[in-house]
């Protein structure tokens, strides 16, 4: 004999089919999917670190008046620096080439100005986050 019921999973509808197999009846159970837990109203405020001890994203801005700084956006290897100190770029102009995944990327300038500091060096691997070039 076949069953045919429907089967609500977050707020979706399903009709499956239940056989009964020689005489004795199956079922399945379905788990229900857990709650997500619950956000607290106001979620405690985390204390400033020293900037020695922030993570390369939140410290991927420069201090005032020293320039920008280009954080690798991915993990990888630097293939080819495509800029020298005191080069004038423009935001958008490829800057860096990082092979990650056995592809290519090209890293572009964030914004118009004078490369100040090349922090890392063709061949060198570099993390998602870390700092790679300083743009005045």
């Amino acid at each position: 004999m076949i069953k045919k019921l429907k089967i609500t999973v977050e707020g979706k509808t399903y009709e499956v089919e239940v056989e009964e197999i020689g005489g004795v009846q199956v079922s399945t159970t379905v788990p229900a999917p857990k709650p997500a837990a619950p956000v607290p109203a106001d979620p405690p405020k985390a204390e400033p670190r020293p900037a020695a001890q922030q993570p390369a994203k939140e410290a991927a801005k420069a201090a005032p008046g020293e320039g920008e700084i280009v954080p690798a956006p991915i993990p990888g290897k630097v293939l080819s620096i495509k800029v020298k100190p005191g080069d004038t770029v423009g935001a958008g102009q490829v800057i860096l080439i990082l092979e990650a995944m056995k592809m290519e990327n090209e890293i572009t300038a964030p914004v118009d100005g004078q490369i100040k500091d090349i922090l890392v060096a063709e061949g060198q691997a570099v993390n998602s986050g870390e700092a790679m070039l300083v743009i005045g």
